[in-house]
C-alpha cells in the first residue's frame, strides 16, 4: 500500500465543515490502495467540536499530532471572551450591535500581521519535524489541503527538500475567497498574499479545486495542473431509510453558519406567502442549524417570523442529517460576494441525497446552480428575484403531502459519494507518483 502524508489543520475533535472534505476521503483511500497519514494540530482552538467524527476515521490511518501556538489567548483577552468561550469562525456578529473597534482592529491585526493566517507560527516547526519524519517514515505523496493556507507553506518546503510529489488542495479560495476583501488588507499585505499564493499554485503538482469557477480563476492567476473534485456526500452515512416528513408543519431547513452578506430577500418572500396565505402561515416552520449572524436574526425578526424560527447553534452531524430528511424543502443560500459562483458548499451534497427538495438562493450561472439542475435536486432563484422565490416555495408547500415530490437522477447523484470522489482523487495520485 502506498503512503500519502495530508496536512490538514481541521481533525477530529474538531467539527463543522472544514474537517468533512479529508475526513471523508481518507476513510475511503485504504480500499483505493494508500494509506492515509495525517499531520494535525495538538489542541487546537477548534470553533466547534464534533466526538462523534472520530468513528468516521479509517482503521489503516496513521494520525501524527503537534503542538501549535496560536493567538487566541490573547484575542480573547483583548476583546473580553472568556478563556473557556470558542472562538467563532468567519464574519459572525453575535452582539446586538456593530462590530466594535476592538473587533474591527482585530480584524485588521489578523489580516496583516497573521499572513496567511493565524496558524503560520505553525509552518516552520511543522516542516522541520515532518522533514526528519519523512526521512524515517517516507511517503508517496503530499496533499496539503487549506483553508488555513499556512498548511500550503508547511507542504511547499517539504516539497522543496525532498521532491515528494505535491497536490494544492483547496477547499476555499485564497485571494479570490469571497471574504478577502473583508480582511482590511494594506496593499502591501495584499501582495504577500498574492505572492505566497502564485508560489503554491505553481510549485504544485497538483491543483485541486472543489469548483469549477475556482479552477478557472486559478488558471487565470498562474495555476497549470487544475483539477476539480467536488465536496460531496458520504453514502455510509446517508444510507438509513428516510424519515417520514410531519406535514402538519410546512418544514423547511437551513444548516450552517449564515452570514451577514445573504440575501435578505428571501425572508421578504417567507413574510408576503404568510400575509397572503392564512394556510402557509398556519403551517410554516423555518429550522436554521448553525451559527446565524445577528443582522441575519434580528431581520427575521422584524420580519414577524420569529416565532417560526427554530434555531440551534450547533449539534452532531448525524443528527444534521436527520433534520434535513424531516424537511419539505431545504435552503441553500449562497453569499451575496465576489466569487459568489464558485461557491459550492459541502451541505449542498447532502442535500442532494437526503430525497428532499432543495431551493437554492445565488448566481443562476454559478456552479451550485449546475448540480442542483443537472442532478435535478431544485431550482435556483437570483438574489433579488422574490416572485420567483415565492412560486418556489408555494409549489412545494402545495405538494408537503408526497414525500417523493422531485425527480432525481440517480446516477448524477451518485457521482459526487466521497467514495466515487476518492476514487477521482487516487487517480490524481497514482499520475503524479508515476
Amino acid at each position: 500500500m502506498k503512503r500519502v502524508l495530508i496536512i490538514t489543520y481541521y481533525w477530529p475533535p474538531s467539527g463543522g465543515s472544514g474537517v468533512q472534505r479529508w475526513l471523508k476521503m481518507s476513510k475511503y483511500l485504504p480500499e483505493n490502495g494508500w494509506q492515509p497519514v495525517i499531520y494535525t494540530a495538538e489542541d487546537a482552538e477548534y470553533p466547534v467540536e464534533d466526538v462523534s467524527l472520530e468513528m468516521d476515521i479509517a482503521p489503516e490511518t496513521e494520525v501524527i499530532r503537534r503542538p501549535i501556538v496560536e493567538p487566541y489567548a490573547f484575542y480573547k483577552t483583548f476583546l473580553g471572551i472568556k478563556k473557556g468561550d470558542k472562538v467563532k469562525a468567519g464574519f459572525i456578529n453575535e452582539g446586538a450591535k456593530k462590530p466594535s473597534w476592538k473587533e474591527n482592529l482585530s480584524i485588521w491585526l489578523r489580516g496583516n500581521f497573521f499572513i496567511p493566517d493565524a496558524r503560520r507560527w505553525w509552518i516552520k516547526p511543522s516542516a522541520r519535524f515532518l522533514a526528519k519524519y519523512l526521512k524515517e517514515h517516507p511517503v508517496d505523496a503530499i496533499i496539503s489541503t487549506g483553508p488555513p493556507h499556512s498548511m500550503h507553506l508547511i507542504a511547499r518546503r517539504l516539497h522543496k527538500k525532498l521532491n515528494i510529489p505535491w497536490i494544492a488542495d483547496f477547499r476555499d479560495p485564497w485571494t479570490e475567497v469571497f471574504y478577502f476583501d473583508s480582511l482590511k488588507l494594506t496593499k502591501r499585505s495584499i501582495r504577500k498574499h498574492k505572492k505566497l499564493e502564485n508560489q503554491v499554485i505553481t510549485e504544485a503538482d497538483k491543483v485541486v479545486a472543489v469548483s469549477w469557477h475556482e479552477a478557472a480563476d486559478f488558471e487565470v492567476l498562474g495555476a497549470k495542473n487544475v483539477e476539480v473534485v467536488t465536496n460531496g456526500y458520504d453514502e455510509e452515512c446517508t444510507q438509513n431509510e428516510v424519515k417520514t416528513v410531519d406535514n402538519e408543519k410546512f418544514t423547511v431547513s437551513y444548516t450552517g453558519v449564515l452570514l451577514p452578506n445573504e440575501s435578505f430577500v428571501i425572508w421578504d418572500a417567507f413574510k408576503e406567502l404568510c400575509d397572503e396565505n392564512p394556510d402557509f402561515n398556519k403551517s410554516l416552520k423555518i429550522n436554521l442549524i448553525g451559527h446565524i449572524d445577528n443582522s441575519v436574526k434580528k431581520y427575521i425578526y422584524e420580519k414577524g417570523l420569529g416565532e417560526k424560527v427554530d434555531n440551534v447553534e450547533y449539534m452532531q452531524h448525524s443528527q444534521v442529517l436527520d433534520y434535513q430528511r424531516k424537511s419539505n424543502l431545504l435552503l441553500l443560500l449562497i453569499p451575496l460576494a465576489k466569487g459568489a459562483e464558485c461557491i459550492l458548499t459541502g451541505k449542498l451534497f447532502e442535500y442532494i441525497v437526503s430525497g428532499r427538495p432543495v431551493l437554492s438562493v445565488g448566481p443562476v450561472n454559478g456552479d451550485a446552480a449546475k448540480v442542483l439542475s443537472e442532478t435535478h435536486c431544485g431550482p435556483t432563484a437570483d438574489y433579488d428575484d422574490k416572485a420567483k422565490m415565492k412560486e418556489i416555495i408555494l409549489e412545494y408547500f402545495n405538494k408537503r403531502n408526497d414525500n417523493q415530490s422531485i425527480m432525481i437522477d440517480g446516477d448524477e447523484v451518485a457521482k459526487y459519494s466521497r467514495r466515487n470522489l476518492t476514487k477521482d482523487y487516487v487517480r490524481l495520485l497514482n499520475d503524479i507518483t508515476q
